[in-house]
């Protein structure tokens, strides 16, 4: 049945991302830390293993430096990844009126039992839940439906509920990112263009991944097919083919590379910090970075990579390193939301 058509059922979405601290300070990244690296879909170690990695390696230390971080980019109105998120679930409802659209984080406040909550009180029985991630990760999007099943799982009477799929290479996705591609290389004349995804350790692929493309380090997955279809850096790959094409770019001045990578396990490669700095020595002046695995602005995208991976590729002799904004609330990119939800499963 279509998610959005039912006359005799009240219709009801929840956009759901990873989540933010509630304020940048030292306490509350520090809580929002152990929330999140708690989850052991994202440390997928044993619970003694995890214990050990968090609380004598993470939490003494982590806390601090990802507070200043957050610092660097914090705005009066609060964290951008919420700001960014509110600001689409405020452009879905103009989209879906008469449809009841709620934020909630997997970590963090608003929580999905204060969205669920926030539906049940306005009288809605059916709920699609949307992972804004668009390639899928047992990380992200499968801890994010692991959470919404175990919470529908509580309710004496449960609504009837939905998941809507990835969307690595839907069209309106892509046309959003494309558009700010566009704009952003011919406002600075950039000269090469990269693909900048939030990597995984590799151990974490394999289960879901038919080839030995995962460990290396150079090669670009092939396309999409029965025997990768579930793999989330062949998802990446087919998100960066799908940019270009629609961006108007060509292979040669396009480099796809991984971000944020925790040292002490292999994590997918290229890794983004080496290949800006490699990108400066190889003539690279002007470099634009795009991040697809993000559709909201948030610390990775404006700290990690609008600051420090800037100043790395300066510091290796390139000129400018400029940031190519998420789809946030773009029309192209909520009009392809309202689209898939009217679609239903």
């Amino acid at each position: 049945m279509n998610a959005l058509a039912s006359i005799q059922k009240k219709q009801g979405v929840v956009l759901v991302n990873v989540g933010t601290p509630d304020d940048p300070s030292v306490p509350a990244v520090r809580r929002y830390l152990a929330q999140f690296l708690n989850d052991p879909r994202v440390i997928d170690l044993s619970p003694l293993a995890r214990w050990l990695l968090l609380n004598l390696i993470i939490l003494p230390f982590r806390p601090s430096r990802s507070a200043h971080a957050y610092q660097q980019i914090w705005t009066p109105q609060g964290s951008p990844l919420l700001v960014n998120s509110k600001a689409q679930v405020e452009a879905l409802r103009a989209e879906l009126p008469g449809v009841e659209v709620e934020l909630a984080m997997s970590f963090g406040k608003p929580s999905m039992q204060d969205a669920y909550s926030a539906l049940q009180a306005r009288g809605v029985t059916h709920i699609t839940m949307v992972p804004m991630y668009p390639q899928y990760a047992s990380a992200t999007s499968g801890g994010t439906v692991e959470a919404w099943h175990k919470l529908m799982g509580l309710q004496i009477q449960p609504p009837s509920t939905s998941v809507m799929p990835a969307f690595h290479s839907r069209p309106g996705f892509i046309e959003a990112a494309a558009d700010q591609i566009r704009e952003t290389v011919k406002s600075v004349n950039a000269d090469h263009v990269l693909f900048s995804f939030h990597g995984l350790p590799v151990r974490q692929l394999k289960p879901v991944c038919g080839t030995a493309r995962c460990a290396e380090k150079t090669a670009a997955c092939p396309p999409i097919s029965a025997e990768n279809e579930n793999c989330y850096r062949a998802q990446c790959f087919a998100t960066s083919r799908a940019l270009i094409a629609a961006a108007g770019l060509t292979v040669s001045e396009t480099t796809t590379s991984f971000q944020s990578r925790i040292k002490g396990a292999t994590w997918l490669s290229p890794h983004t910090d080496e290949v800006v700095a490699e990108l400066a020595k190889r003539g690279v002046k002007r470099l634009a970075v795009a991040c697809p695995s993000f559709v909201a602005d948030c610390l990775e995208t404006l700290e990690e990579i609008g600051m420090r991976a800037a100043e790395t590729f300066r510091e290796a002799g390139g000129e400018s390193l400029t940031l190519i904004p998420a789809v946030n609330a773009s029309p192209k990119f909520i009009a392809m939301l309202a689209h898939e939800l009217r679609a239903g499963p």
